[in-house]
């Protein structure tokens, strides 16, 4: 029987499965991957993922905040202001995240040569 790691009231057999976990869904890394480069409101995040509903993307937004890999920040001012940023765990997780991606024009790089 192999040694399962308990978190959050699951179970996982490392902490690989932790972190894909965190970043699964359909739009988190784009979501990780913008808000690396810039602070953004939701309108701004949301014309950078068109395919993304405001239901889905509210979704994930909250997942990554419950997380700890974004702040939600809402200033006090009529009409609401709200920004999104990388915490310090999200920004531990930027350089990882461009790896990835460079990893990924890598191979379709080599892939369009094989073909």
């Amino acid at each position: 029987m192999s040694h399962l790691i308990e978190f959050r009231n699951q179970q996982y057999r490392c902490t690989s499965e932790i972190i894909l976990d965190l970043i699964s869904g359909k739009w988190k890394i784009l979501i990780l991957s913008f808000l690396a480069e810039h602070t953004f409101r939701f309108n701004e995040l949301q014309k950078r993922i068109p395919g993304a509903t405001q239901k889905m993307l509210t979704m994930q937004l909250r997942d990554l905040e419950n997380d700890g890999l974004i702040v939600r920040k809402v200033y006090p001012v009529v009409p609401p202001k709200v920004e999104y940023y990388l915490s310090d765990q999200g920004q531990r997780l930027a350089p990882m995240l461009q790896l990835l991606c460079e990893y990924g024009a890598d191979y379709v790089d080599r892939f369009r040569l094989d073909q």
